[in-house]
């Protein structure tokens, strides 16, 4: 048999096709715990009843935005709304709040699964608003698509995006297509746009946490395990490459870090969704083994 799923635990869900296995926890944040190849890893993996949070996992949604949120506050139709803290030792609100808000499996199949979030107004984001992440497999692919919809009765500010962990092997090397980087303040907020000609190297070299313009829409991500492409349909990269990990990121995303502070959000790629508007993105991992 080339494609199954299965229910592991009323929390767990598992999808399998082909030598593709992929763990989600819908109750821990929509998260993906773990895509295995055979018993090896292609993302960073947790066997999912022994996932702790979703930052230790495979992948999680960025919703209703990514990255940081200055400061805790900002500044939208003319009021100030502030959300709250979230992130340990940040001074802003970070990641969105899909991360930490439980999933309902609204549906699954063999090769399909879909996870729906309500999320009502609060203290973390003052907006409600509908999200449904959708993922496939193939033996050969993982896709995965968000879909967010103004629940609320009036405008809301509106980017998304992923953040999946990848494992740091000897020879894990990027080849990205971009055109320039955000530079970052002492606060990790991005201050000044300069020319980023591309990323083309060996991670352990690499030292980025930055938000990168003018993405093509395509990055290889290249070790002694697979070759792996990467799509999407965004134009704006997250790239973190930490040198006391084991693992780094390489996230698609809508808006630029912070936008909703800048001069235009929209030319940063913020959306104002109306009462019942909405917004879409997909990503989508080819895994080849070496």
């Amino acid at each position: 048999m080339t494609a199954s799923t299965e229910m592991i635990q009323d929390d767990t869900v598992e999808l399998r096709s082909g030598a593709l296995r992929l763990a989600l926890r819908p109750d821990m944040g929509g998260s993906i715990a773990g895509l295995w190849h055979h018993h090896v890893p292609v993302l960073r993996s947790t066997e999912p009843h022994a996932l702790q949070q979703p930052r230790l996992g495979a992948c999680f949604p960025l919703v209703p935005y990514s990255n940081r949120l200055g400061y805790r506050r900002f500044r939208f139709k003319g009021k100030d709304y502030t959300t709250q803290p979230n992130f340990e030792g940040s001074p802003h609100s970070v990641h969105g709040v899909g991360w930490q808000q439980p999933w309902t499996l609204r549906s699954h199949s063999p090769l399909d699964a879909v996870m729906a979030l309500q999320h009502t107004a609060d203290g973390h984001w003052p907006f409600s608003f509908e999200a449904l992440q959708y993922f496939s497999l193939t033996p050969h692919a993982l896709r995965l698509q968000l879909v967010v919809t103004n629940t609320g009765a009036e405008a809301q500010p509106v980017g998304l995006g992923w953040h999946p962990y990848f494992p740091r092997r000897q020879r894990s090397r990027l080849h990205i297509e971009l055109s320039d980087r955000w530079d970052n303040d002492d606060a990790q907020l991005p201050t000044r746009m300069v020319a980023q000609p591309g990323i083309d190297g060996d991670v352990v070299h690499l030292g980025f946490d930055n938000c990168f313009e003018g993405w093509a829409g395509q990055a290889r991500i290249r070790d002694e395990k697979f070759s792996l492409q990467m799509s999407a349909s965004v134009s704006r990269l997250v790239v973190y490459t930490p040198h006391d990990r084991d693992c780094f990121c390489v996230e698609p995303v809508s808006h630029v870090s912070n936008a909703i502070h800048m001069a235009d959000p929209a030319a940063h790629g913020l959306v104002t969704l109306q009462p019942g508007e909405s917004t879409e993105a997909w990503m989508k991992l080819d895994i080849a083994p070496i």
